[in-house]
């Protein structure tokens, strides 16, 4: 019996560590998802147009001016916008092409890094091809959406572009996507030489998924948006286009006012007007997960107070059980006593000639 009661005491302290692992296991994986949520969260917000909008250079003055980032960080030199994407970002450039792959815009460390120009460019996007390269980030931040490009509807649907640098504009025409491999080194060559300019433009447009056919020459200066793809582990999406002095008309931020005109509608409105969606949607998510990580952890400990509670009663069936065996070997143990007081006192009161013959019969009883 002892030996039970111990086997017991060991069972039931082991099931409470189990049970403390666990809960302590649930609490953490809840603690680990929800941090990384958040610093998910963080990293694409810090990567948002809307993080940058109050620099964009406007027709209209609103908030910062886009001076004031690049006095903050006088490697920013230019603003790149992709019409009718979220593409809408500062363009910066270092020394080498490694700085801002992890340093955004305004010259802080960032995951995100930021949109920049390829060191052995100019400025002035006086070459011949000037390449510009972005992370390719989730929730449409950053270069996220060059990809969305290889759709033939989303790359014809979207012509247009934009590059303010030096106090103008000039306008993006874009007539192909590629798809490639980053150690394509004929690809990502700057400020290629006249001589050579012809041989690489018909090498784009030979690798081209899709092309528009508006004429581009050896003569006309280009630029190349390039990102990672998602297709493959060393590929380059690029969208190409070509440079033109003087701004294209963005459809997308347009609005007809009735009579025909055209009425530019702000982007940093529309950017403060769309900024809080995503921070909703991550917060119903976290919220979600953690309703379903509590009710986890309920329904276990539920559970397991159900199987203690069931425990008992088997173990409450059982010492029954053992008390009713006890009680029948009791009760069995006392009869064979009785029976045995009796026969001491009849021979006892016997005589020995009585004695002789009552155990005489006995013996032939028995026999």
């Amino acid at each position: 019996m002892i030996a039970k009661a111990m086997g017991r005491t060991t069972i039931t302290a082991i099931n409470k560590i189990i049970d403390f692992v666990v809960l302590t296991g649930i609490v953490l994986l809840l603690t680990f998802s929800g941090y990384a949520l958040w610093d998910s969260d963080q990293i694409h917000h810090a990567a948002d147009k809307s993080h940058y909008a109050v620099y964009r250079p406007t027709i209209v003055d609103e908030g910062k001016s886009f001076q004031e980032l690049r006095d903050i960080n006088p490697e920013v030199f230019s603003w790149l916008s992709v019409y009718g994407t979220n593409i809408e970002y500062p363009v910066a450039q270092g020394r080498n092409n490694l700085k801002y792959v992890n340093t955004n815009a305004e010259g802080e460390y960032s995951l995100s890094g930021a949109i920049f120009m390829d060191s052995a460019n100019s400025q002035g996007f006086d070459d011949f091809n000037s390449i510009l390269y972005g992370h390719h980030m989730e929730k449409k931040t950053m270069f996220g959406e060059i990809g969305d490009f290889s759709d033939r509807a989303f790359f014809e649907a979207r012509r247009y572009g934009n590059i303010h640098s030096g106090g103008r504009d000039m306008g993006i025409e874009f007539f192909a996507f590629v798809h490639t491999d980053a150690y394509d080194h004929g690809t990502f060559s700057p400020n290629i030489a006249e001589g050579g300019r012809q041989a690489y433009l018909d090498g784009l447009l030979s690798k081209s998924i899709y092309t528009r056919d508006i004429g581009v020459t050896a003569d006309d200066r280009i630029v190349l948006l390039s990102t990672c793809s998602s297709d493959s582990t060393n590929g380059r999406d690029i969208l190409i286009g070509r440079l033109s002095d003087g701004a294209f008309d963005d459809p997308f931020y347009a609005e007809d006012d009735g009579d025909g005109s055209r009425i530019i509608v702000s982007r940093a409105m529309f950017d403060k007007a769309i900024s809080s969606l995503p921070q909703h949607m991550i917060t119903v998510s976290a919220s979600l997960m953690a309703a379903c990580a509590l009710i986890l952890a309920l329904r276990y400990v539920a559970q397991k107070r159900k199987a203690k509670k069931a425990n008992k009663m088997i173990d409450a069936n059982k010492a029954n059980e053992i008390g009713a065996t006890d009680a029948v070997s009791a009760a069995s143990n006392d009869a064979s006593d009785n029976a045995s007081y009796i026969t001491n006192n009849t021979n006892n009161n016997l005589t020995e000639s009585e004695q002789g013959s009552y155990e005489k019969n006995i013996t032939g009883n028995e026999v």
